[in-house]
């Protein structure tokens, strides 16, 4: 076992600290990889925080990764020392259900191993994520990392990037479309350059005045504040997709109206629990669907096509020992607009 240093919430709402883990050597089919940028999801507040519940202490977040491999099983012929390659939300899976065999292994029906916070294909083995030095990963959930895209912005596309690349492409965005995104923080940002890269006409939902000009700046063509009534009855029925990724409760039902006929409004956000008044669906035969993350090939899918688009995340990049902050201020938005650590700040 390799003896590796992290930072770990101890116990649930703990600040993180400075902790160590075990990395296996690497068996036949695995890949070493020494980690240099990892990307602070809002999923990692909630899951330290144990706000969703069933957290497995300590707890060692991160799946946004990106490193170089240092050394390969004895089995593995596409990764050699020295690649650049990135990790995602999921290390393992059990290839053998409906899901696995279609491609969507985040959605394995016997045990999805997600990166933090989940067990092994043991059922038994704890995972532990990226804001550590190193990780160990099946050579499957191994992804080659654009090569035209800054290794820092790129890390946040392995959660935030494949969150919003995914539904859009599911769900069937179609060159001329009408997209709204409703928030604009580490998912939507995302979500405005991939549906205008994807060929839409991208509108930015927010509650906040501040964020027209940014929104304007990453591609959308029209800015709507929440807040303001008469705003968003401007733009009743003139959707046909709408994006939610707001992590904090928020009333589904204004967004919703904002669809056309047959309009498909798309959760990627995780609130709490909200109301949905049956009219709001019915008249205009909307729908109101979610998606999670990727599977392996369409995160690949993603990683290349934000390679030829150029599309990175705009970061802030922090040292690990100012991770507590971090949180802090994702929690009250004051991050344009994901946090990315340097990892190299947790070997001073």
């Amino acid at each position: 076992m390799l003896r590796t240093p992290a930072y770990a919430a101890a116990f649930p709402r703990a600040p993180l600290a400075q902790f160590e883990i075990e990395r296996r050597e690497p068996r036949p089919h695995d890949v070493l990889i020494d980690i240099l940028f990892c990307g602070v999801c809002h999923s990692d507040i909630h899951q330290a925080r144990d706000e969703w519940g069933g957290g497995i202490f300590p707890m060692v977040p991160g799946h946004e990764i990106v490193g170089t491999v240092a050394k390969t099983g004895s089995s593995v012929r596409e990764w050699m020392p020295g690649d650049v390659v990135g990790v995602g939300t999921v290390v393992d899976s059990c290839r053998e259900c409906d899901a696995c065999l279609t491609g969507k292994e985040q959605y394995c029906e016997r045990l999805t191993s997600f990166t933090y916070n989940g067990r092994e294909q043991d059922g038994k083995t704890p995972t532990y994520g990226g804001y550590s030095t190193r990780i160990t990963v099946d050579e499957k959930f191994v992804f080659r990392m654009p090569k035209s895209i800054p290794m820092k912005s790129a890390a946040p596309l392995l959660c935030a990037g494949v969150t919003t690349y995914s539904p859009l492409r599911h769900y069937g965005l179609e060159k001329g479309d009408r997209l709204a995104v409703a928030g604009l923080g580490g998912l939507g940002h995302m979500a405005v350059k991939f549906g205008r890269a994807l060929g839409a006409n991208v509108t930015v939902l927010s509650h906040s005045p501040t964020k027209r000009d940014d929104a304007l700046r990453l591609g959308a063509v029209d800015f709507v504040l929440t807040q303001d009534g008469d705003s968003l009855r401007s733009v009743a029925r003139e959707f046909d997709f709408l994006l939610d990724t707001v992590s904090a409760g928020h009333d589904y039902n204004p967004l919703l109206r904002l669809l056309r006929t047959d309009g498909t409004m798309i959760i990627v956000g995780v609130p709490g629990p909200t109301l949905i008044r049956p009219q709001s669906l019915i008249d205009r035969r909307r729908r109101l669907v979610g998606s999670m993350v990727g599977g392996v090939r369409e995160t690949q899918e993603m990683l290349d096509f934000a390679g030829k688009q150029g599309i990175g995340a705009d970061v802030e990049v922090i040292r690990i020992q100012d991770i507590n902050k971090a949180f802090d201020r994702t929690v009250s938005g004051e991050v344009k607009y994901r946090f990315v650590i340097d990892m190299n700040s947790l070997a001073v």
